[in-house]
C-alpha cells in the first residue's frame, strides 16, 4: 500500500522560493507516476505538475511554467516540487499523487488518474 507524505509548505513573501517533498513508501517513486496538485479556498484542485515512471518525461500547468520543477531522488524514495518566483496566486494547499499505471514516459495531468494522495501542505505566499 502505497502512502505519501508532504512537507515544505510554509509562508513565504512573493519572490521566493520553497521545496515541497513527499515521501512514498510501500513502493519505491521510480515505479510510480508522480504529480502535483493544488487547491486555493473556493477553488477547484488543479494540476501543478506531473512525471512519468521513467522520470524522462514532465509536464506544468502554464501558470508555473518556468518557475517550478518536479523531480525526484530514487535513493530518498521521495519526489520533490521546487518552487520559485513565486506569486500570492500560488497560495493553496499542494497535493502530491502516485499511480503504478501506464507506460513508463506517460505522465497525467488529470487527477483520475490518481489513487494514491498525500494529506496536503500549505503553501501561503504573500505580498
Amino acid at each position: 500500500q502505497v502512502q505519501l507524505v508532504e512537507s515544505g509548505g510554509g509562508l513565504v513573501q512573493a519572490g521566493g522560493s520553497l521545496r515541497l517533498s513527499c515521501a512514498a513508501s510501500g513502493r519505491t517513486v521510480s515505479s510510480l507516476a508522480m504529480g502535483w496538485f493544488r487547491q486555493a479556498p473556493g477553488r477547484e484542485r488543479e494540476f501543478v505538475a506531473a512525471m512519468s515512471i521513467s522520470g524522462t518525461s514532465t509536464s506544468y500547468a502554464d501558470s508555473v511554467k518556468g518557475r517550478f520543477t518536479i523531480s525526484r531522488d530514487n535513493v530518498k524514495n521521495t519526489a520533490y516540487l521546487q518552487m520559485n518566483s513565486l506569486k500570492p496566486e500560488d497560495t493553496a494547499v499542494y497535493y502530491c499523487a502516485a499511480v503504478r499505471s501506464g507506460g513508463a514516459s506517460y505522465y497525467y495531468t488529470s487527477s483520475t488518474w490518481y489513487d494514491k494522495w498525500g494529506q496536503g501542505t500549505q503553501v501561503t505566499v504573500s505580498s
